[in-house]
């Protein structure tokens, strides 16, 4: 079993010229036998990989977070930028997510980095934060989108059965066997890839079109520097979370120092993309008016452009991409999970897996919050405190990569951030502007995100093993010649 390290205590890191590497443990073996499998036994393809990364960002995000937007903000032009600075966002931050999982290629995503970066304990919160916030959150949300898209098509349905009932049924498909998970992952992926690009092409020829410009005037550049533009941020980088999702399965990813990389580029850049083109179509297709505070913006837009009858057809397909949205984080959720459970004696059980590899009980667990939060909670309350949440840990992984080439320069790096050190710091500036707005605009949300977050440094007290308690920095990392 990998050992827990002391409060305070920095991972040990080999500087040898052959071959530095990130604490060994992660690269090879912990203590209790929890080993990597070879590559031939890795499950997940490149092409899984990518498609991993599209599933987890394309979904809900972009088929309901509109109408929140253009609440607040009544200029096409910023909303727009939006997506724009979205795009920026997760494409720098996929680029320095490669470098950080190219040297420490096992499953967990942040969980492994700001474990061996900073503190185990560090690495545990982030842990904690993407079982309840990270994953089980964003599956509550999803499933709640399903249930209002598919009452749209049939008003008599009950959508909390709805949202509760494909919960159930993902976490039983992808308990069943790891391949066959990643195979119904890609089918439903490449119909929902497909489906966007297909909505996108019949949107631009809509017969009665809005009339937007996208020259800005004067108000719309003081739109873009407005607190309602830095807190609608937050719904468009919750749209574009996922950027990330391979490095969560990074341990399952065949040849993960040289795959990882390329899916977090590709997938980023692809949806990207799409993201911007669809919402130009919603705009251009469903006057503002009509697209404010609502939730199945894509059924709206689909009506437009369709007509009734149309429209039922297309809200069957987003229903699909919900549902290869919901299957891939119902996948990649419980691996951080068990990864965590592995480091941690008393949380061992979660690490459990079945003969076809599936993390049983921490596939078990996310769904039960998972039904809990689909149950009680309401859309935007949860969709407000996940971004603050998963805003604070992705920022502390990104600023590692500037942590990581001042401590430790000569560490080897497979892949290395383009831009370095410019794009790691757009992202820092972009997810700070958002998350200092939120704390003033939003404070409930981001207390509650706070609040999370101080509870899991409670609950690693008491699951750590009870060890002395050393200062930051008295372990100094040793060099070995």
């Amino acid at each position: 079993m990998a050992e827990t390290r002391p409060w305070g205590a920095r991972p040990q890191v080999d500087l040898t010229r052959s071959g530095p590497r990130v604490d060994k443990s992660l690269m090879e073996q912990d203590k209790g036998g929890i080993q990597s499998p070879p590559d031939e036994n890795r499950p997940v393809t490149l092409f899984s990989a990518v498609i991993i990364v599209i599933a987890n960002m394309i979904g809900i995000g972009v088929f309901t977070t509109l109408g929140f937007q253009v609440a607040g903000l009544h200029s096409p032009f910023a909303i727009l930028m939006l997506w724009v600075l979205g795009a920026v966002g997760a494409f720098c931050g996929a680029l320095c997510y490669g470098e950080l999982g190219a040297m420490m290629p096992r499953s967990g995503g942040e969980y492994t980095y700001l474990s061996q970066i900073y503190h185990p304990a560090v690495g545990f919160l982030s842990g904690w934060v993407s079982m309840v916030a990270g994953f089980a959150a964003p599956i509550a949300l999803a499933a709640i989108a399903l249930g209002e898209y598919a009452g749209a098509i049939l008003p008599g349905l009950d959508k909390t059965v709805v949202a509760v009932s494909v919960i159930v049924i993902l976490s039983l498909v992808h308990l069943t066997n790891v391949r066959f998970g990643c195979h119904f992952q890609n089918l439903v992926t490449v119909g929902k890839i497909l489906l966007i690009v297909a909505f996108i092409i019949l949107g631009f020829m809509a017969t009665n079109p809005q009339d937007i410009t996208l020259t800005p005037s004067p108000s719309d550049w003081g739109s873009v520097f407005s607190p309602a533009f830095a807190i609608s941020l937050v719904y468009v980088f919750y749209a574009y979370s996922g950027w990330n999702s391979a490095s969560y399965v990074a341990g399952e990813i065949f040849r993960p120092e040289k795959n990882l990389p390329i899916a977090l580029f590709w997938g980023a850049a692809f949806v990207a993309l799409c993201y911007c083109l669809i919402n130009y179509v919603f705009l251009y297709t469903v006057p503002m008016s009509i697209l404010a505070g609502q939730i199945d913006v894509g059924y709206l837009s689909a009506k437009s452009i369709f007509g009734p009858r149309g429209a039922t057809i297309m809200t069957v397909l987003i229903c699909v991409a919900l549902i290869s949205s919901l299957s891939s984080l119902i996948m990649v959720g419980p691996r951080v999970t068990q990864t965590m459970s592995e480091d941690l004696n008393r949380l061992r059980f979660l690490a459990t897996r079945n003969k076809s590899g599936a993390p049983v009980y921490a596939i078990i667990l996310q769904a039960l919050v998972a039904i809990f939060l689909t149950l009680t909670a309401t859309f935007n309350a949860v969709l407000t405190y996940v971004g603050f949440t998963l805003a604070l840990f992705a920022s502390l992984a990104v600023l590692g990569v500037f942590v990581l080439r001042r401590r430790h320069p000569n560490l080897k790096r497979p892949f290395k951030t383009w831009g370095y050190p410019v794009t790691p710091a757009i992202f820092l500036l972009l997810y700070g502007w958002m998350i200092g707005y939120l704390i003033i605009e939003r404070p409930l949300p981001s207390l509650f995100g706070l609040l999370t977050v101080a509870s899991g440094l409670l609950l690693y007290k008491l699951l750590a093993p009870a060890r002395p308690r050393s200062s930051l920095g008295k372990v100094v990392d040793k060099s070995i010649s």
